[in-house]
């Protein structure tokens, strides 16, 4: 499906904001492999922006573009004020997290318990909006507890709509916010794939990109039929090589990434600078471990790296030493 006209960044297919993963050495990590897929950062607070250091949180690479700013809060004006700091630093879309379960979020009333509060999810969208020309967006699941009809859902879209939102990421599975972890909530209520493809169906005008569960390519082609882009997770992490056809088979463009070894070495200047910045070497490693999965030599890969980051020498001999052997 074709996006929705005047969305100006094209979405179909981004890998999802996740916390103590999604750090700017893993998004420059990932686009190492992929040139065109969005990526999102991991959810940062308003709190963390606005009484602490912006650059420690915001900072970024010029090659992460196109990226996206994952805000949590729930405060009209603290977000416009971070959508600002988005605009400062050069961020191509400011996103809402209505979709995080854990208790930690919840304490602060924000993420998926305010698909309880559309209204107050419609006035933080107006506010960021109000302040920056970057498209406002919002993450968020299919229902919470509940509150999981269709008819629910398709109020709370509705009342961001009317806000200014036009494009909703939907995490395809409800959220239940007392009793299950994070990851239960990732794993155990079932996903509804239909309710996000009839979504888009009953609202043509708004850009809807569905989340949970895809592996694939495949299934990414398949969903683009009844949506306008698709988000994966945990699997671009785990598995980052599934991402580097995507360029060519999703967006049309030149494959720009021939092997998993060139991915190694265009990341070994990256490296030595954040080293001489007194980046740890296993801060950015621990992104790569996933690069080999599935292939031959890929428990030797794993295993130097975890093994010898933290040990002194050359990075450049040691990322090469660990190259799975070519078949």
């Amino acid at each position: 499906m074709s996006a929705t006209p005047g969305n100006a960044i094209d979405r179909t297919l981004s890998v999802a904001p996740m916390l103590d993963w999604t750090d700017r050495y893993c998004r420059y990590f990932l686009r190492q492999i992929t040139r065109k897929t969005l990526l999102y950062t991991e959810m940062v607070t308003t709190g963390a922006l606005l009484h602490a250091e912006p650059a420690r949180f915001l900072d970024f690479n010029a090659a992460e573009h196109p990226l996206a700013l994952q805000l949590g809060g729930n405060v009209p004006d603290e977000l416009a004020t971070c959508a600002r700091l988005a605009d400062d630093w050069g961020y191509d879309e400011v996103n809402l997290n209505v979709g995080c379960p854990s208790d930690r979020v919840q304490s602060g009333r924000f993420g998926a318990c305010l698909m309880a509060e559309p209204g107050l999810v419609g006035d933080c969208v107006a506010a960021m909006r109000g302040v920056t020309n970057r498209p406002v967006t919002v993450k968020h699941r299919i229902g919470i507890d509940e509150r999981d009809s269709y008819d629910q859902l398709v109020h709370f879209v509705d009342t961001v709509a009317t806000a200014g939102c036009r494009v909703f990421i939907v995490h395809a599975r409800k959220a239940w916010l007392q009793g299950l972890s994070p990851k239960q909530n990732r794993e155990i209520p079932p996903l509804q794939y239909a309710a996000v493809h009839r979504l888009k169906a009953d609202l043509p005008q708004l850009s809807i990109v569905i989340n949970g569960g895809f592996k694939t390519l495949a299934q990414v082609e398949r969903q683009l039929a009844a949506v306008d882009g698709v988000m994966i997770g945990r699997e671009a992490y785990q598995n980052p090589w599934l991402l580097a056809d995507a360029d060519h088979r999703l967006f049309g463009a030149t494959a720009t990434t021939r092997d998993r070894a060139e991915v190694v070495e265009r990341m070994l200047p990256f490296v030595e600078r954040a080293l001489a910045d007194g980046v740890p070497l296993h801060r950015i490693s621990r992104h790569m471990l996933g690069l080999f999965q599935g292939q031959p030599g890929a428990r030797r890969w794993r295993r130097t790296l975890s093994e010898h980051a933290h040990r002194p020498g050359s990075v450049a001999q040691l990322l090469r030493d660990a190259l799975p052997e070519p078949v």
